[in-house]
């Protein structure tokens, strides 16, 4: 008895993983890739970089103040008041992909890219800017994003 219990038992656990393996293999990789400079040029200066996705609706409806969800990040330094970062983001949005269509689950995006200048030994915030995905940036191919202007961040010297 307990052995035709657990075939149909195993085959169910065999099938969910290759049906999420595949899911996973089918969403896709972006970046989001920034170009700018410091003025005036800073010595021992670096960029951070983080994206923010919108809260999930379940986390919302928890009564969470939180607007945005941190997503991944960087941080690169600024060279000749130069700099250039490429962050890569999964498109898969992990909620229920086994209970919806692929195509709906493989549109994960961040809804905003902080990027935050930081001088001195003590990484101290220098400058810091917002920009909105829908509104400041363009796909540069299919799977690159970049600004539609040039990033400038002002430094305290």
């Amino acid at each position: 008895m307990p052995c035709r219990l657990s075939v149909p038992l195993i085959a169910a656990l065999v099938a969910s993983t290759a049906i999420t393996t595949f899911a996973y293999s089918w969403c896709g990789t972006e970046t989001v890739i920034l170009k700018g400079r410091v003025e005036p040029p800073s010595r021992n200066a670096s960029v951070r970089v983080q994206l923010l996705y919108r809260q999930k609706q379940k986390q919302e409806q928890l009564g969470k103040q939180q607007q945005e969800q941190l997503g991944e990040s960087g941080e690169v330094t600024v060279e000749n008041g130069r700099f250039t970062i490429q962050i890569p983001f999964l498109t898969r949005d992990s909620e229920h992909v086994i209970f919806a269509s692929l195509r709906d689950k493989c549109d994960r995006k961040p809804k905003s890219v902080v990027v935050t200048l930081l001088e001195g030994d003590q990484n101290e915030e220098r400058d810091r800017i917002s920009l909105d995905m829908a509104k400041d940036f363009t796909k540069a191919d299919a799977t690159a994003y970049t600004p539609r202007l040039d990033i400038v961040l002002r430094s305290a010297h």
